[in-house]
């Protein structure tokens, strides 16, 4: 996987991020968000979860326990690097991306067998697994996490939605109630699935600015 890590000085944690389908880590709207979290004192990690090749197939840019297998190799690694191994984790999931972040957040433990022989080698078998600290999803099908990940999720997670983005904003709702953490429901209003109206992906930034800043420090005071 290819990926792009910034840190800003004294970091108050890190930000993983989970690129949709068709999406990469070149996106205009992650990078936007991802710059402005870094203003905000935190570090991101930006990074293709799928080669070229794969992003090609749709029933591979769809496979969420392998969106999934891949995030987590990410977040052990993460868990591994001096840099950021004792940063607060957070997620940022976009489409696809968010229902394979609230999947890691909810069951960390789901398809290691299948990870075993996806990598023979077993990239980290020592590492810990992932502790979630928040999650953000951004126009994103938490719906397709599956009823059991989004029951497990415990890290306080911020769903946003775009108001005009209406068949979304209703898998939101859906997946809103089989959650059990700390939880919001923020509707973006006139914005539509990708944020492009003026002002929208601003807002989404700023909310996601909030969340991580706040949780990521109640983090730190509770260690």
């Amino acid at each position: 996987m290819e990926g792009m890590l910034e840190l800003p000085h004294e970091p108050l944690g890190i930000v993983l991020f989970a690129h949709g389908s068709g999406s990469s880590r070149l996106s205009p709207r992650n990078n936007y968000v991802a710059r402005i979290l870094r203003e905000a004192g935190i570090g991101t990690l930006l990074l293709d979860l799928l080669s070229a090749d794969e992003e090609a197939h749709p029933d591979i840019r769809f496979d969420i326990a392998l969106l999934t297998l891949r995030l987590r190799t990410a977040a052990r690694w993460l868990a591994r690097e001096p840099a950021t191994a004792q940063l607060p984790l957070g997620l940022f999931g976009a489409s696809t991306g968010a229902a394979a972040a609230l999947r890691l957040a909810g069951e960390p433990h789901l398809g290691e067998p299948y990870l075993g022989q996806l990598v023979p080698d077993h990239p980290f078998p020592n590492a810990p697994y992932p502790s979630i600290a928040a999650v953000v999803s951004r126009g994103g099908r938490p719906d397709l996490a599956g009823v059991s990940a989004l029951n497990g999720v415990t890290a306080p997670t911020l769903l946003i939605v775009g108001g005009s983005d209406h068949a979304v904003i209703a898998l939101n709702r859906q997946a809103f109630a089989q959650l059990n953490c700390p939880r919001e429901l923020a509707i973006v209003p006139g914005a539509t699935h990708l944020f492009e109206e003026p002002g929208t992906l601003e807002e989404v930034a700023r909310l996601a600015s909030v969340w991580f800043v706040g949780h990521f420090a109640r983090g730190v005071g509770a260690a």
